[in-house]
């Protein structure tokens, strides 16, 4: 029986703007970082929360996400947040463009979405 997510794995193309963005300009916890030197690879491993985790991987030449968000494969990465507005504040303040918010049709809820620096589609959900 599965418990609950473990991590989600993410590929960079340039790990140091990565790692920037994840751990400076969302605030994410760095709990170990390690270079593979055979693969000439890092892996950062970072805390969200307490509750999640997120592998960042660097590796040489990765290829690019085929489009976004439709693409096979994980369409986004979703944020849990309780005040959307704040949270859009914190991160334009970090330089991190954020669409309009919309609202779900269905459960009523405020969202929005963002990039990072490899186009990944994230999202911020308030509840």
């Amino acid at each position: 029986m599965f418990n609950r997510i473990h991590h989600i794995a993410i590929i960079c193309a340039d790990y140091e703007k990565s790692k920037d963005f994840y751990v400076n300009k969302l605030g994410f916890t760095i709990l170990a970082e390690v270079y593979r030197k055979e693969r000439k690879s890092y892996k950062l491993d970072l805390a969200v929360n307490g509750l999640y985790q997120i592998e960042l991987f660097s590796f040489e030449n990765p290829p690019e996400r085929p489009s976004q968000p439709e693409a096979q494969g994980l369409r986004h990465l979703a944020f849990e947040v309780d005040d959307i507005d704040l949270e859009i504040d914190r991160l334009n303040a970090n330089g991190i463009v954020t669409e309009a918010i919309r609202v779900d049709e269905f459960t009523e809820k405020r969202f929005t979405f963002f990039a990072d620096p490899d186009g990944l589609p994230l999202e911020l959900y308030e509840l």
